[in-house]
């Protein structure tokens, strides 16, 4: 792959660092879980509130999702293999659409519930006052939770435990919910314990399909936003050499970003000057934290004009031309250089004279003696199929340094 360097991807400390924090804030955010899920259940039906429940059932949800960004985390850091060129970042968007879909079920549980329990009010029992103490510590831990989860996400720049994070914030706010219900039905309003009920399982449907839908958009290969967008093809642009961008195509990784760009360069230069152009591109680009590779392609102009896609001779039929026409003209052919352009072919044909002979001019229109002859002969045969200029040019000597 000569665009890529996976080789020592895993082992950079920025990913051990990532995966690193992604272990120890999940296992904080188990054990934090674990506590309060019993907490809340065994409580709720002590205090026989449906919303504390509910709660737990949430908070049972997210012991489960953190166990699959453990997982996700894991498959993640494995180096690239030979069925996985570009590494397994994708785990990250499989683990965010695995937990969207949690949220979405166990939402969809808990909305159906809590509207059973609204259409039969009688049935609605007096919540005891420890199901509110409960429900504010367990709305404390979670926000406080969120905003450790958050920062830890923000600093080694993980999608996947941004998600994880904002969880943990959806369920402070369903603590909110339980509680506001929890007074309510201590203040007499009865129904308000599975209406919170309810709620909660409205917001964590909510939640859950906006994760899902995102993580779905990253696996079938959404691009970047314009923000990113414009900051890679300023770095492409500032890179000298560079004219100008034909094409640019980005796509996420988990949380990399993979970008494929034809750049457009001066036409004529040598293959070796547009890679070295084109390694020069790619390195800007790479300068940016989350981008996982790039791969440049150099136009000679734009792919629009569709010359590429058109059927020329092919070289080694131009070639053989023009080292029989040389020979019959007493000149030795050093190199042909062939140039597709603008929906036609033009060729440089390099010659030695023979015997001495130098009665050789550069360009074509005022070329004299044997130079004229293979110019002339190589259009008539070749014009019907695209050739429309011919320059025959003399090697004056080569340089070489030691």
């Amino acid at each position: 792959m000569p665009y890529s360097n996976y080789d020592n991807l895993a082992a950079s400390s920025e990913a051990l660092d990532k995966h690193a924090v992604a272990r120890h804030s999940t296992w904080v955010s188990i054990w934090v879980n674990v506590v309060l899920t019993t907490a809340q259940i065994v409580i709720g039906i002590f205090a026989r509130s449906q919303a504390l429940i509910a709660d737990g059932i949430h908070s049972l949800s997210d012991i489960v999702s953190d166990f699959v960004v453990l997982a996700a985390a894991r498959g993640s850091a494995r180096a690239p293999d030979a069925d996985h060129p570009y590494g397994h970042n994708r785990y990250e968007n499989a683990a965010s659409l695995f937990l969207g879909v949690i949220l979405l079920v166990v939402g969809a549980g808990m909305l159906w519930r809590g509207v059973e329990r609204l259409l039969h009010p009688e049935d609605i029992p007096e919540v005891h006052t420890i199901a509110l103490v409960v429900a504010v510590i367990v709305l404390v831990s979670k926000e406080g939770l969120f905003r450790y989860m958050l920062r830890a996400a923000q600093r080694v720049r993980s999608a996947m435990l941004v998600a994880n994070a904002w969880h943990a914030r959806s369920d402070a706010l369903s603590s909110l919910v339980v509680a506001c219900g929890i007074l309510g039905n201590l203040a007499g309003y009865r129904i308000l314990d599975p209406l919170a009920a309810a709620l909660v399982g409205l917001m964590i449907g909510r939640t859950g399909w906006k994760f899902g839908w995102n993580a779905l958009q990253d696996l079938i290969d959404r691009g970047v936003d314009d923000d990113t967008t414009v900051t890679i093809r300023q770095r492409l642009l500032d890179t000298p050499g560079v004219r100008g961008i034909d094409m640019l195509r980005t796509r996420r990784m988990g949380d990399e970003i993979v970008v494929d760009v034809h750049i457009l360069v001066d036409a004529r230069l040598s293959v070796s000057e547009g890679h070295y152009l084109a390694e020069q591109a790619r390195a800007a680009v790479m300068n940016e934290p989350q981008i996982l590779d790039v791969l440049v392609h150099v136009d000679p102009e734009s792919d629009t004009k569709g010359t590429a896609l058109q059927q020329w001779p092919a070289r080694a039929v131009v070639v053989g031309a023009a080292e029989l026409l040389c020979r019959a003209n007493a000149l030795a052919l050093n190199d042909v250089k062939l140039h597709y352009l603008n929906n036609g072919l033009e060729a440089d044909v390099i010659v030695e004279g023979l015997n001495g002979s130098n009665s050789l001019a550069a360009g074509y229109g005022g070329i004299e003696g044997p130079s004229q002859t293979v110019a002339d002969a190589l259009i008539a045969r070749f014009a019907p199929l695209g050739l429309r200029y011919v320059r025959v040019l003399r090697v004056a000597g080569e340089t070489q340094s030691s």
